[in-house]
């Protein structure tokens, strides 16, 4: 029985070969397309479930008060609160320190590389996170000063076919350090990166006690990353509410300052999709987007079981004498289910081969695309062929379901007299389906174009920063006899180049956030009440001209004045916070930074130091010529290749044995929206997929309409109707389906983008046209789509319809 059944499901697919041929190209793109975004949707919601004991780890975000008011949110904090909690709540089993050390240089005998991704971590690192050593002892790696954990990738670099555990390098060419293990280099899917582990007793002997003052118990000291490791069955939002009666007792102390902090915890598991804090390891992902990405992917694979539906029910016109005749042979309806569910299964499995080649194929342009490193390693990971089966069990059943009831119900007595006639509530479901699939592609247009307006708005809007033609050395790490003697003559050396415009330093670049956060700064006439938290930036003298930063009262630092390294600028944001309404009754009062006095001397404009989904900052500037950080050369953009080889080696004779590590600021600062750039990437390229499935089934909607409507298209043409009337008696019923799509979506549309646009400071408006556009746009691939077979129904001569009759 089951060979007849796909002998005779073969011989309907071979015998409709248009048919077969639209419903697996559909299929097959739908399946491909929610296959690949369901592994990008898997790759975002798996980062740190790898670890052993992820659903007690925590990190403790801080956010800090001035005043009763949000001054910063932290993700690297406090350096008291792991070791005060853990020795107060019997509830935490053991805390890790992490802090940043920096970008240093490595130096092994002859060896030397650039160490980006460098930390100081405490012992029990490995005992919490579930990062694998190949060599080393993980219980003692990190415990005693100046030893330090690589990674597989440096281990190569450095030391190439040599074991390093128990070999010594330097770092920056005068601190050494015993490498006590190797750990296997990180997964993508951590929000960690590090390449380079040195014991946290290590910082603590950089900086040992001073006074009364303790970098490990400070709590005024940021910096320190603590993540927790909670006892099985502790609450985390019962042990946040202890964390303050602690906190409470500490900044009483400090009550007059106006000081105040909250400790909250975070699962390590939703880090990546639900922070963006200061002192992030790295640029985290958007939650947001990526359930939006999900959506798509269920939009797509619905809209292509949709057309199933649509392209079978309106064959099944064609198909009800083989109804009847099987019927009038004894048939039962069962039987029927069976054979229209098995051919709709045969159908589903073809789609799916064709999926998976799809797939293979465009898997290297769909990674970059979106970003993600998943190569061919995809198809041998259980997850996929999973899915797999899910869609073409779930397929089979959506798609094969309605058609084989639908099909399976044709009376044998009204099809052999050719008394076929459509259910009303059938013909209202399918104009439904068709409705959703074109409500889903406008509300996907929509967002599309909601996303594309706000990257063009993001990357064309005036920064009030000049980023062009900027080369950013970062700063040198060797050390030199006086670095303020190497800069300056750097800098009067560069600058006979013709093509070099401007050497400056900074502690900071525009395109990153500042570094340097400091609290408690206040007018000396005010008392420790009105402190404030403000960014630092360190400069020399011609930072402010060279970056064309606008001076909107006073001036900018000069030689020309005497002690100008007591002198800071404010920008408009720092002086609305300290308390002027106008820039100018700023010029002149002082200011008590951590017990020193400077002044203010001059005012510039807001500028976006970051994206443009960040506020302004409260920015101070400070005059600290010897300061050591990023050079940013300003640059001709003629003969830019013979600029920096003559950069390097000016670079090369004051900083000898140092990298010349370079990179342009407009990249470096566009760099910020990759993140925006590929999710707009993804969402308008599977809206497009969208789009052109949901044709196929406005197709199979026509082609139902149309056999159903042919007899009256003849009577129509008999009595004198033109070709354009009867088109457009039949555009006329699908750009109602169209219209109440975009009725549908609009509101949707319009909640979904306002929504997402409130996560950025700076967005573009709302307007009509993220609308209109949309609507219009699926109007006319809608009437091109019915245009086919409509132009064909209306110009077939009126005799061939009517022959029947």
């Amino acid at each position: 029985m089951l060979k007849n059944y796909l002998l005779v499901a073969f011989r309907n697919l071979s015998k409709n070969k248009a048919f077969s041929f639209i419903n697996i190209v559909g299929l097959a793109i739908g399946m491909a397309a929610c296959l690949l975004i369901l592994q990008y949707v898997s790759f975002e919601l798996s980062y740190d479930n790898f670890h052993s004991k992820k659903d007690r780890i925590y990190r403790i975000n801080q956010d800090r008060y001035n005043n009763g008011k949000l001054s910063t949110r932290w993700a690297g904090g406090t350096f008291a609160a792991g070791s005060v909690f853990k020795t107060a709540l019997p509830e935490i089993e053991a805390f890790v320190k992490i802090v940043e050390a920096g970008q240093s240089l490595a130096n092994y005998k002859d060896q030397k590389m650039v160490i980006k991704n460098n930390y100081y971590v405490s012992t029990s690192f490995f005992n919490i996170f579930s990062f694998p050593l190949i060599s080393g002892d993980p219980e003692t790696a990190l415990k005693e000063p100046n030893t330090a954990v690589i990674s597989e990738e440096i281990a190569q670099t450095l030391f190439h076919n040599i074991n390093p555990v128990g070999q010594t390098l330097y770092i920056n060419t005068d601190k050494p350090l015993k490498i006590t293990g190797v750990m296997k280099n990180m997964p993508n899917n951590t929000h960690m990166k590090f390449d380079f582990l040195q014991s946290y007793s290590t910082l603590l002997k950089e900086n040992p006690p001073n006074g009364d003052y303790n970098l490990d118990n400070a709590w005024l000291s940021d910096g320190c990353t603590t993540y927790l490791l909670l006892k099985p069955g502790v609450d985390p939002k019962v042990l946040e509410a202890k964390f303050v009666p602690i906190v409470k007792k500490v900044y009483d102390q400090y009550k007059s300052a106006g000081e105040g902090a909250v400790y909250t915890l975070q699962p390590v598991q939703s880090i990546h999709l639900y922070s963006n804090l200061m002192l992030e390891f790295q640029p985290n992902g958007d939650g947001k987007s990526v359930y939006l990405l999900l959506g798509i992917a269920i939009f797509v694979i619905i809209i292509a079981w949709i057309n199933y539906i649509n392209l079978a029910t309106a064959r099944g016109i064609g198909r009800a004498k083989e109804v009847g005749v099987r019927k009038t042979l004894g048939s039962a309806k069962a039987q029927l289910i069976t054979q229209f569910m098995l051919e709709a299964m045969l159908l589903n499995a073809l789609a799916l081969l064709a999926a998976v080649l799809i797939i293979i194929i465009f898997i290297p342009v769909f990674a970059n695309i979106s970003g993600l490193q998943m190569g061919f390693t995809l198809l041998v990971k259980p997850a996929f062929w999973i899915a797999v089966v899910a869609i073409f069990i779930l397929g089979s059943f959506f798609s094969g379901f309605y058609p084989a009831i639908v099909l399976s119900a044709f009376r044998p007595v009204e099809v052999m007299k050719g008394k076929i006639q459509a259910s009303p509530k059938g013909v209202v479901l399918r104009k439904a389906m068709v409705v959703f699939q074109f409500a889903a592609s406008i509300f996907l247009l929509i967002g599309s174009l909601t996303v594309f307006r706000q990257l063009q708005f993001m990357q064309n809007q005036k920064l009030g920063v000049k980023i062009e033609q900027t080369l950013v050395i970062k700063r040198p790490l060797t050390k030199v006899d006086s670095f303020y003697r190497s800069m300056n003559s750097f800098k009067q050396e560069s600058l006979r180049f013709p093509a070099v415009k401007s050497v400056t330093v900074s502690t900071a670049i525009p395109g990153q956030p500042v570094p340097w956060n400091a609290g408690g700064i206040k007018l000396t006439t005010e008392d420790q009440s009105h402190g404030k938290q403000y960014r630092i930036v360190g400069t020399d003298y011609d930072y402010l001209e060279a970056y064309g930063i606008k001076l909107i009262a006073g001036r900018k630092f000069s030689k020309d004045f005497g002690d100008e390294p007591h002198s800071v600028v404010f920008n408009r944001k720092a002086v609305e916070q300290i308390g002027f309404t106008k820039p100018e009754q700023a010029l002149g009062r002082k200011i008590d930074f951590w017990g020193q006095v400077y002044t203010i001397v001059g005012v510039v404009d807001n500028f976006h130091q970051q994206s443009l989904r960040d506020s302004y900052d409260a920015i101070i500037f400070r005059c600290i010529p010897d300061i050591r950080g990023y050079v940013s050369v300003k640059v001709s953009s003629t003969n830019i290749t013979q600029t920096i080889a003559d950069l390097k080696k000016t670079w090369a004779a004051f900083f000898p044995g140092d990298q010349f590590d370079y990179f342009f600021l407009d990249q470096h600062f566009n760099d910020q929206y990759q993140t925006d750039q590929r999710f707009g990437q993804v969402f308008g390229v599977f809206t497009v997929i969208a789009i052109f499935v949901a044709c196929l089934g406005l197709f199979g909607l026509v082609s139902y309409t149309i056999v159903q409507r042919t007899k009256e298209i003849g009577i129509r043409k008999v009595l004198g109707a033109t070709v354009n009337s009867i088109l457009g008696l039949l555009y006329k019923d699908f750009a109602l389906l169209v219209l109440i799509s975009f009725i549908i979506s609009a509101p949707l549309g319009w909640y979904a983008i306002n929504k997402w646009l409130q996560t950025y400071a700076f967005r573009t408006e709302i307007n009509i046209l993220l609308f209109i556009v949309p609507f219009i746009a699926v109007m006319i691939i809608a009437f091109a789509t019915v245009s086919y077979l409509s132009v064909k129904a209306a110009l077939t001569n009126p005799v061939k319809s009517l022959k029947t009759e």
